[in-house]
Order: structure tokens, then C-alpha cells, then sequence
């Protein structure tokens, strides 16, 4: 791969240095974690939808499964028990997450990717030999720890490592990294569940030794981000890391700033505390709605139940799996839409385009499902066209998200945080992100029983909302240096006022343009 030059970044900061193929390889290995909570995504629906697997582990969910057609299709899944296997998950990770903070902070980002290869390893393995209920929760809450570790470290590996001019294309590897894990979780589901004797889901569960075996042998190989050596002091070592990342010699400009923020970092005893003064007011508001606002999109409805999603609206158990992996593909294909874009066409477009496309197709979906189900969620005969109908929209949804909100809500939080507060807010952007993910995965199937069809126009509601927040207070990140971030907040015409000049002494004399939506390069 040729050596691409980087050119002065915003208010004269000018970081020279190539992206190299060192780089571009680190960075791919790393986004590798982000194919554990994919894989999990994935396969959690499509082992759900599977009769033999019911019937072992819920059989009053496959009894009710099992009844006349007739039945309120709405309705046919509620159970408590059965939310609860998926969503355990996401209280672990959630508390995982916090702990992780520490473990990236003290002991730097690999071995915290390395805790969640481990970690997430042992879950796959007690969930594919799983004999009870409880051996499959125990399971999932191992799965919850590892994907804790990853999710907080990979992103800021990725910010961390990318030179500023790609950083958007290399995180949002991570996201493309989940979006293959649903897909390859979404393929194997639909073979395994034809496996006679009903012992597919075995395979599916106990598959995910594959990615996390991945993280973990990346971890040990990946080198640690300047970032990190600098924080724990390794000075020397982090220049000479940082010389070979970006592929020249004169690193000076760069490696001082990097130590400038390490040495305010130090002073910061309590980052936890610390991320609640006002100069950090925009940084905690971005960390706290930007992951909330993700699960509000509705997504893991359609990821998490995709297969389950189908059953209801007429497709058989098959056809389901195959519509699930049909909307896989849609995923891998748009998220490399967005890493093309996204340092191209900057973070703001693509998030109000998603926003609206993914609006567009939720009122189309809740009118079609309305139509044809009505309030008591019985369809009779569903034509074919029709079904067909519903998957298309749902596509369009998904596209819509995976080159927006999908990689964005991983993405802006990960380097948009001062490296004093940044593994601490990280925390508090994985934990908001699981706590959402666990409600929204907990009350979905209750949900959709009683909100019906309107179950899509209540997340098409939250898309309004989060895309007319984007839209005034969210300014534009590209091809801005990491450490020199607190620029875009010091000329928002929002966020300004909750900044000093004294907060940040060094950045007095940035020049910006362009109205507080985000830097002018120069």
C-alpha cells in the first residue's frame, strides 16, 4: 500500500506522517474485537428462533410457539425468561466496562483486549455445553465481561493509533468488524438449525470461540498506543512507537502535544469525578445521549429478533433465518459506505442523512405490519409480495443505520475525550450504551405485545429527536488531531459557555471558521 501524506489539520495544526501499511494492519487486527459483540448480536436471535432450543430450555415459550396460528402474533414470544437470556449479557458488560476503565488506564489498552478475548472465550465454551438455564445465564454473563473489556478498549485503540486525517475510516473498522460478525452469526444460524437431532444451536453458541480466539491472539501481537506508553510513562519508547506508526522521523510537533496531555492528565487524581466539572459538560453529554440515542434507533430490535421479527410477520423458520442474513449483508455493505464517507463527508451528514432515511422506513414499516396484523395481530393469509415488502424497508432501515448511527455512536464519543478523562468517559459511553441495549432487549417482546405495530413509530419518534439534537449540537469532528479536539467546543455556539479560556491555556489562538459546526481545514 503506497504511503498517503497528511496534509495541515484545523488553526494551523499540522502533524506530518503517512498512512502507513504498519497502521492500517494494527488497526484491522484491533477492530477484530469488535467481531465478539457481532457474533453475539447475531446468533443470540436466530438460536432463539430455533424449535429444539426452545423446546430444552423454554418449552412454555415453544408450547405458546406451538399453538393455532390464530394466535396473537404480537404476543407469541413474551417471555421474561427468554429476554432474559439475551439481555444478561448486557448488565455484565455494563459492569465489566467500569472496571475496565482501571485495567486501560493503569495497565494500558492491550491487556484490556485481552481480558475480553479470555473472558468472552470462556462464555462461548459454557454456553455451547450448556445443560440448564443457569449454565446458559452464567454463560452470557462471561460473554457481557469480555465484550465490557473490548468495547471500551478497541475503540480508543483505533483513535489512538489512526493518523487524524483517516481516523474515521480506521474506528469505524470496529463497527464494520460487528456488522460481519451478525452477518457470519446470521449464515451459520440459518445451516445449523437443518442439523437433524436439534443439536445446531450447540454450534451456534459454542462458535463464538472463533472471534474471541481472534482478539486474544491479537492482543498479544498488537503493539500499545504512544497514547498509552506515555501515560505510564515509557516516554522514549512511545517516540520510537510513534515514529514507526506514522512512518517519518519528525514526530516532534505530534509526540509533544501527546506529552503535554499526559502530563494534565497526571494531575487529574479522580478522572471520575473530574468528567463531572463544567469544562467537560459537552464531552459528558456526547458520552451519556450519543450511545443512548444508538439503542433508541430501534436497531437491535431488528438485529437482536431479526429472525424471530420475520417468524411473526409470515416468514417460516427457514425463511426468517435466510431474511436475517439477507439484512447481514445490507449491514457490511453500508458500514463501507460509511468508512468511505466518513472522513470524505464528515460526521454530521451522515448522521442526519441516516436519520431520516431510518425515519422514512420505521412509519413505512409500522403501516405495513398495521395493515395487515391490525390490533390483534392476526394476519391470516400474509402474500408473499407482501413480506417482501416489509424485508425491503427493513433493509433500507438498515442501511440507513450502518453508515450513521452504527459506526458514528462509536465513533465520536472515542475522540472526542481529553486524555485525562478519556478512559473514564469511554466507561460511561459502554455502560450507557449496555444499559440501553439491556432494557431495550428486556422489554421489547413485552413492548411489541402491547404497543403492537406502533412499536415502530414509538423508535421512529426517538429518531426525530435525535436527529434535531445532532443537527444543533453536535459539530464537526473530521480531521481534527485528537489531542487539539477541545477547539470545536470552544466555538460552538452552544458549548462555548460552558468553557473557559483558562480551561485550556494552549488553545487560545486556534482560528476557526464555519459558524461552531466544526473546524475549516486549512
Amino acid at each position: 500500500m503506497p504511503a498517503v501524506g497528511m496534509g495541515p489539520g484545523p488553526g494551523g495544526k499540522a502533524y506530518p506522517g503517512n498512512l502507513t501499511l504498519y497502521v492500517t494492519v494494527t488497526c484491522m487486527v484491533a477492530a477484530m474485537g469488535g467481531l465478539i459483540f457481532g457474533y453475539d448480536i447475531g446468533i443470540s436471535g436466530g438460536v432463539t428462533s430455533m424449535d429444539s432450543f426452545l423446546k430444552k430450555f423454554f418449552p412454555s415459550v415453544y408450547r405458546k410457539e406451538q399453538e393455532d396460528s390464530s394466535t396473537n402474533q404480537y404476543c407469541k414470544f413474551d417471555s421474561q425468561t427468554l429476554t432474559m437470556f439475551t439481555s444478561s449479557l448486557y448488565l455484565a458488560a455494563l459492569i465489566s466496562s467500569i472496571v475496565a476503565s482501571t485495567v486501560t488506564r493503569t495497565f494500558g489498552r492491550k491487556l484490556s483486549m485481552l481480558f475480553g478475548g479470555v473472558l468472552f472465550c470462556a462464555g462461548a465454551l459454557i454456553n455451547g455445553f450448556a445443560q440448564a438455564v443457569w449454565m446458559l445465564i452464567l454463560g452470557r454473563i462471561l460473554l457481557g465481561f469480555g465484550i465490557g473489556f473490548a468495547n471500551q478498549s478497541v475503540p480508543l485503540y483505533l483513535s489512538e493509533m489512526a493518523p487524524y486525517k483517516y481516523r474515521g475510516a480506521l474506528n469505524i473498522g470496529f463497527q464494520l468488524s460487528i456488522t460481519i460478525g451478525i452477518l457470519v452469526a446470521n449464515v451459520l444460524n440459518y445451516f445449523f438449525a437443518k442439523i437433524k437431532g436439534g443439536w445446531g444451536w450447540r454450534l451456534s453458541l459454542g462458535g463464538a470461540v472463533v472471534p474471541a480466539l481472534i482478539i486474544t491472539i491479537g492482543a498479544l501481537v498488537l503493539p500499545e498506543t504512544p497514547n498509552s506508553m506515555i501515560e505510564r510513562g515509557k516516554t522514549e519508547e512511545a517516540k520510537n512507537k510513534l515514529k514507526r506508526i506514522r512512518g517519518i522521523d519528525n514526530v516532534d510537533e505530534e509526540f509533544d502535544d501527546l506529552v503535554a496531555a499526559s502530563d494534565e492528565s497526571k494531575m487529574v487524581e479522580h478522572p471520575w469525578s473530574n468528567l463531572l466539572r463544567r469544562k467537560y459538560r459537552p464531552q459528558l453529554t456526547m458520552a451519556i445521549l450519543i450511545p443512548c440515542f444508538q439503542q433508541l434507533t430501534g436497531i437491535n430490535v431488528i438485529m437482536f429478533y431479526a429472525p424471530v421479527l420475520f417468524k411473526t410477520i409470515g416468514f417460516g423458520g427457514d425463511a426468517s433465518l435466510m431474511s436475517a442474513v439477507i439484512t447481514g449483508i445490507v449491514n457490511v455493505a453500508a458500514t463501507a459506505v460509511s468508512i468511505y464517507g466518513v472522513d470524505k463527508w464528515g460526521r454530521r451528514f451522515l448522521f442526519l442523512e441516516g436519520g431520516t432515511q431510518m425515519l422514512i422506513c420505521q412509519i413505512a414499516v409500522a403501516a405495513c405490519i398495521g395493515a395487515k396484523f391490525g390490533i390483534q395481530g392476526e394476519p391470516g393469509n400474509l402474500p408473499k409480495w407482501y413480506a417482501i415488502v416489509v424485508v425491503l424497508f427493513i433493509c433500507i432501515y438498515v442501511a440507513g443505520f450502518a453508515w450513521s448511527w452504527g459506526p458514528l455512536g462509536w465513533l465520536v464519543p472515542s475522540e472526542i475525550f481529553p486524555l485525562e478523562i478519556r478512559s473514564a468517559a469511554q466507561s460511561i459511553n459502554v455502560s450507557m450504551n449496555m444499559i440501553f441495549t439491556f432494557i431495550i432487549a428486556q422489554i421489547f417482546l413485552t413492548l411489541l405485545c402491547h404497543l403492537k405495530f406502533g412499536l415502530f413509530i414509538f423508535f421512529a419518534f426517538w429518531v426525530v429527536v435525535m436527529t434535531i439534537f445532532i443537527f444543533f449540537f453536535l459539530p464537526e469532528t473530521k480531521n481534527i488531531p485528537i489531542e487539539e479536539m477541545v477547539v470545536i467546543w470552544k466555538k460552538h455556539w452552544f458549548w462555548s459557555r460552558f468553557i473557559a479560556d483558562d480551561d485550556y491555556p494552549g488553545h487560545r489562538a486556534v482560528e476557526m471558521g464555519n459558524g461552531g459546526n466544526g473546524p475549516k481545514s486549512v
